[in-house]
């Protein structure tokens, strides 16, 4: 069977379900195929039921540790198994909803593996039988799948992934993971707020590599004393599984001594790949970079006309608010427009306590880029929001260059990514920090910390000394 449409899209997956509506937006004829789930890894494996496990254990956590609640708190439980229950119904809930609003925009939705058979041509595998789906415009979405190590291959059992971390169904008493990332990090608050012993090996020497130095110095202080054990430059050499246990070994860069370390589980968060084998027929080669992600142009489009390439796929920072994006952009491409991705206000978040969130450059990059810039930094000791929620442990960041023009900020604090999208905004729009210190903020929020923090590159913050 064949049939033909303006836009075939492989994966439906964040970018590639936004890349189909904004196609039919268009008037376009829009066809998605998913092997698996729509929503992909984010909302069914990844995203979404990690954030509902992480704010189901806090809100356990902060009531165990309020001070200010009388009675037998030692009785207090966290009911797991229904905890995983209803996390299970809210992912189905969005899954389904994201169905019908596809369905009602007119995305027609095919439900198999897809394979490109040349550059108009992709042909769908269903229980046995094949389609070939003709289109001038294909968007390749397919994502990306964790990463492993020679000597500890995940087995869903004694090592794991983050998709088996986030359906365990009993608390491990310890549990490894390698890769101080923020997979690495969320999996570890969620298990050390349940009771597990968590232990987590970074080979770089911080935490979220890449990030805000001195940001990750103060992030990672604050997780050690909410109990996490973080260890920086550890390089894993080897790894085995003796008796249902996990036996890692290898070599501390730092002091170049051995280490080893025995635990019940260990979960992989080293990083994640491009997921495309079998995409492509032999004569179909795309371009690709060292890493082995798709290499694109500004306007998304692969070295093969006609196809465009999003998300996880083509690398650069894993997010899935990047994937949709780009997915609009490359439906906008695929339908003639000419626009192009610039990633300058990408922003990120890690959602520990406090959250951590980041956008543009950190003051590292503007040392090695020999960037003239100015910092106004802002601690939520002096702010009041911070203190009634009990949360001053964290600061807001804000980096602008010498003529005042913001490129970048970095947030630790309650609900950073919340308010992040502020100073995306103003970097996406090229505004000046007196764009952000001139506005109103609301009292009392954490918020207001940006406008503080705005205020002290000229030193004139209000609520703090402007040494």
């Amino acid at each position: 069977m064949k049939e033909k449409s303006d836009i075939v899209i492989l994966g439906g997956g964040p970018g590639g379900y936004v890349a189909a509506i904004r196609g039919t937006q268009l008037k376009k004829s829009v066809v998605l195929i998913e092997k698996d789930k729509i929503g992909g890894t984010c909302m069914n494996y990844g995203c979404i039921p990690a954030k509902y496990l992480l704010n189901q254990t806090k809100n356990y956590k902060e009531l165990k540790e309020n001070k200010n609640i009388e009675g037998p708190l030692e009785e207090i439980k966290c009911n797991w198994k229904k905890v995983q229950a209803e996390k299970g119904i809210i992912v189905k809930k969005l899954v389904s909803g994201l169905e019908f609003l596809l369905r009602k925009n007119g995305v027609k939705i095919v439900k198999g593996t897809g394979s490109i058979k040349n550059e108009r041509q992709v042909v769908v595998e269903v229980e046995g039988e094949e389609s070939i789906f003709e289109s001038s415009k294909i968007i390749i979405s397919t994502g990306s799948k964790p990463g492993e190590l020679p000597f500890l291959e995940p087995n869903g059992k004694e090592i794991i992934t983050s998709r088996e971390a986030l359906e365990l169904d009993s608390i491990p008493k310890k549990m490894l993971i390698i890769g101080a990332g923020a997979i690495g990090l969320e999996m570890g608050t969620i298990y050390q707020r349940l009771g597990a012993e968590v232990q987590i090996l970074e080979i770089m020497p911080t935490i979220l590599p890449g990030c805000d130095r001195e940001m990750m110095v103060r992030l990672e202080r604050l997780l050690k004393s909410q109990g996490l054990q973080i260890y920086t430059q550890m390089k894993i050499e080897e790894g085995q599984i003796e008796e249902g246990r996990v036996r890692v070994r290898g070599t501390c860069l730092k002091t170049r001594s051995p280490f080893e370390f025995e635990t019940d589980k260990v979960l992989l968060a080293t990083g994640r790949k491009p997921n495309y084998e079998s995409l492509s027929s032999k004569d179909l080669l795309f371009s690709l970079d060292k890493q082995g992600f798709f290499r694109v142009n500004s306007q998304l489009e692969t070295n093969i006309p006609g196809i465009y390439a999003i998300g996880d796929l083509i690398g650069g920072k894993l997010l899935a608010h990047k994937a949709s994006h780009e997915g609009i952009l490359a439906a906008e491409n695929a339908t003639g427009q000419k626009k192009e991705m610039n990633y300058d206000s990408l922003p990120m978040a890690v959602y520990t306590e406090p959250e951590f969130s980041s956008v543009g450059f950190t003051e590292e990059e503007a040392k090695e880029r020999e960037i003239n810039y100015q910092v106004g930094l802002f601690s939520l000791q002096a702010s009041g929001r911070a203190l009634t929620m009990g949360k001053q442990e964290g600061m807001v960041k804000i980096i602008a260059d010498e003529r005042d023009k913001i490129f970048g900020a970095h947030i630790l604090a309650p609900n950073a990514s919340e308010f992040i999208s502020e100073i995306t905004l103003a970097i996406s729009k090229g505004l000046k920090i007196q764009d952000v210190s001139s506005s109103i903020h609301i009292h009392p929020t954490i918020s207001e910390a940006v406008m503080e923090a705005a205020l002290k590159v000229k030193k004139e913050a209000i609520h703090i000394l402007n040494d």
